[in-house]
């Protein structure tokens, strides 16, 4: 039954994945070539700043050795989101299987939803509140390591409260009824949630405008509406993923576990 479900669990994030690529493709990725864009026009104006200056600037050139830009934005993206569907697929049907049957008197297909959603609320909504994606101009060499860190963190104290939380719930089913301890239990993680964001560290990488020693702005600094535009496809993609693997997920179990009452019936 568990290798069933987590098959079910991997058609579901392939489905995912083929659509949020689609999805990320049509909005992310013009969104990333502005930014790289700014990068480079913000890089060749800092050279022309110190060949002005008399400083001999370091080389931004090509790098023959990479991959292209269409490589980039149709394999590249293509093959990371497909495999990055499949794996939150695999994960979210380990989740159903554990939480099937102990969660109450909820059907399979309700389940999922939940499932669902709450893997898409602990896993990406509230670690991006505190570290939101950020296009490539925005990630800074000497501080791309803490920011990785402090963002895993956040993800897995955000699961494990979320669990908490779920936990605590359930507990306080019997004495608050269940309205009443969902509501507690939703305050609890938030509390929790906010505690945890002021203890890590705050990142800020956003450019500010270039300017020269007279203070003229040279180059401005990163569009705010681009940013803005980025977080929210990035936002909007990680919806078509746990929307997808939830809805299809729960078309899937559904029948699987009919079946198998029907087998166990006869």
């Amino acid at each position: 039954m568990e290798k069933q479900i987590i098959g079910r669990g991997l058609l579901a994030g392939a489905i995912a994945g083929v659509l949020a690529f689609i999805f990320a493709r049509i909005f992310v990725e013009p969104q990333i070539e502005l930014a790289i864009g700014y990068e480079d026009g913000i890089a060749a104006a800092h050279e022309a700043m110190e060949t002005a200056a008399g400083v001999a600037g370091h080389s931004h050139g090509e790098d023959g050795g990479g991959f292209t830009r269409a490589v980039q934005m149709n394999i590249g993206m293509g093959l990371g989101v497909l495999l990055f569907s499949l794996a939150i697929g695999a994960l979210f049907a380990v989740a159903f299987a554990v939480t099937y049957g102990r969660v109450g008197n909820i059907s399979a297909r309700l389940l999922s939803l939940y499932v669902a959603g709450g893997m898409l609320l602990s896993l990406y909504i509230v670690p991006a509140l505190k570290y939101p994606a950020s296009p490539p101009a925005l990630s800074l060499d000497e501080t791309i390591r803490q920011r990785t860190l402090s963002y895993l963190a956040m993800v897995v104290l955000s699961v494990a409260i979320l669990v908490g939380a779920v936990v605590l719930g359930r507990r306080w089913a019997p004495k608050l009824g269940a309205w009443n301890a969902t509501l507690a239990a939703g305050a609890t993680y938030a509390v929790a949630i906010a505690v945890v964001m002021l203890v890590l560290p705050t990142i800020d990488e956003t450019p500010g405008p270039l300017v020269d020693d007279a203070g003229v702005i040279v180059y401005e600094g990163f569009p705010a509406d681009l940013l803005y535009d980025f977080r929210l496809y990035s936002l909007g993609t990680q919806v078509v993923i746990y929307t997808t693997i939830g809805l299809v997920f729960a078309a899937l179990v559904s029948r699987l576990l009919g079946e198998k009452k029907q087998s166990v019936t006869a």
